[in-house]
């Protein structure tokens, strides 16, 4: 096609200030026809799995990373080829190396026209790239700066004839890049702590840009050799035993180990659990209460043609409860600024339910869920579950919570001591519901009972308002009919 152009499609930021993705699944492959919105592939940021639409026609080229591969966020992912379009943003790339006084100019008319998707900056990495590894080069910031005294009339007479011959030494100037491997910030930092010389490394990534992959692979050749060569050195009587420990760790046996590359949504969930542990002084309190009248009420429930078509169960009139609780006790419900040095109590409540996910635990939740009735928060908890099952829950869903519910009662397991979700005040775990003797009415019987534990933020939550919540939780679970006279 003699009017057609290759158009790079990058990696945006699908969340809120996420840096990178993976990419989990591509439904092109190169020669496929695509269209405007039409999605390409489905990829796992640290909050969520998220499809992407291309946002133009045409013929995919190349797909630049294959399944499974990490990608940072402005980094080109697919090279469609458009008929008609506008000139591509790799044409732009060989004019980039020309003066380097003038680096941003072409690089951002191109990038004016492609479609600006969230996260998406306007200029490629390529283009600003080289001329920052130009201004390295001393001859070249020389030069590049006489250029520009001449253009703004400023500078010496004499001293400004003299630099514009070095111009000419600005062609040179491309042969930087190849001395200095092209890689980004992390993938140069990755280096540095691996001991990893990125002149040593072969790159894979487009334009001959060293990825994270490549230096892993660089490693993994520089280990080969360590692990044959203690090997070959077994008669040495005790040197050899203090030079195979260190190896251990770069080795293990694949027979009866499995490694699990920690990224995606576990990554992100251990980052903020660490952060949550170590930030916000946990304390939790617990309460063993009889459930048996609410059970009764799950059956109720489940025979009313109002809830017809909707998932009834016990986590729905423990959320209810729990709803009513802090409406009764509403400085439950905030938050710690800790740069302000304020706590901010939330009017609404963003219900949030954790769910294990072939992925991770994460934890959607539902807005305004102190709103709804109850049949509409039925609703809303069995969308949330189906959706978190099926891996579509989308970031913003995620987001703005001020309360959790964790049910560890569907695993068989009594009750724990959660973890606070980052930047909310309190969560409640609810254990499993069993037949157990209890007292009732005087005498011994076999009551359906469970155990619940709330976990708060010492610093905004004391011991009193702690237990009124959670005791005005358990007297809901056990006298039903308070859901009403509390309402």
């Amino acid at each position: 096609m003699t009017n057609a152009s290759v158009r790079e499609f990058k990696m945006p930021d699908v969340g809120e200030g996420l840096t990178e993705a993976e990419i989990l699944k591509w439904y092109v492959q190169p020669g496929d026809t695509v269209t405007d919105g039409q999605v390409v592939c489905e990829v796992e940021t640290a909050k969520a799995a998220v499809e992407l639409p291309i946002p133009y026609d045409g013929v995919v080229r190349s797909l630049h990373f294959p399944e499974g591969t990490t990608v940072d966020v402005g980094t080109s992912i697919i090279a469609v080829e458009v008929a008609g379009g506008a000139a591509p943003a790799q044409e732009a790339a060989p004019a980039a190396p020309a003066p380097a006084a003038e680096p941003e100019q072409p690089a951002e008319q191109p990038a004016a026209r492609q479609p600006v998707l969230v996260g998406y900056g306007v200029a490629t990495s390529s283009t600003r790239r080289r001329p920052r590894k130009q201004a390295q080069d001393p001859a070249a910031r020389q030069a590049a700066s006489a250029v520009q005294s001449e253009l703004n009339g400023h500078g010496a007479a004499p001293a400004a004839p003299a630099t514009p011959p070095a111009a000419p030494a600005a062609p040179a100037a491309p042969a930087a890049p190849a001395q200095r491997p092209l890689a980004k910030p992390p993938v140069r930092k990755l280096a540095k702590d691996l001991g990893v010389d990125l002149a040593t490394v072969t790159p894979t990534g487009p334009d001959g840009v060293v990825t994270r992959e490549d230096v892993h692979a660089a490693v993994a050749a520089a280990q080969a050799p360590q692990q044959t060569a203690p090997a070959a050195q077994p008669a040495a009587p005790a040197v050899p035993a203090p030079a195979d420990r260190p190896a251990a760790p770069a080795s293990y046996d694949s027979g009866r180990e499995t490694r699990i590359p920690v990224k995606g949504v576990r990554k992100a969930t251990a980052a903020a659990m660490v952060g949550s542990a170590f930030t916000a002084p946990h304390v939790t309190e617990f309460v063993t209460v009889d459930v048996t009248r609410t059970m009764k009420l799950v059956e109720e429930l489940k025979q009313d043609k109002e809830f017809a078509g909707l998932r009834v169960n016990p986590l729905l009139l423990i959320a209810k409860a729990l709803l009513v609780a802090i409406r009764r006790n509403p400085d439950i419900n905030a938050s710690w600024d800790e740069a302000a040095q304020e706590i901010v109590v939330k009017h609404y409540v963003n219900l949030g339910i954790a769910a294990a996910t072939p992925r991770g635990l994460i934890v959607p939740n539902i807005k305004d869920a102190h709103a709804k009735t109850l049949p509409e928060l039925a609703a809303s908890l069995g969308e949330l579950v189906s959706t978190a099952r099926e891996g579509k829950t989308s970031p913003s869903a995620m987001q703005g919570g001020t309360v959790t519910i964790t049910n560890v009662g569907v695993f068989g397991v009594d009750t724990g001591t959660p973890i606070l979700n980052p930047g909310e005040s309190a969560i409640l775990a609810v254990g499993a519901i069993k037949p157990q003797p209890w007292v009732h009415k005087g005498k011994v019987k076999p009551r359906q009972v469970t155990t619940l534990a709330l976990s708060f933020d010492h610093r905004l939550v004391d011991g009193e308002l702690g237990s009124k919540v959670l005791a005005d939780v358990a007297a809901i679970l056990e006298q039903p009919k308070r859901l009403i006279t509390w309402a």
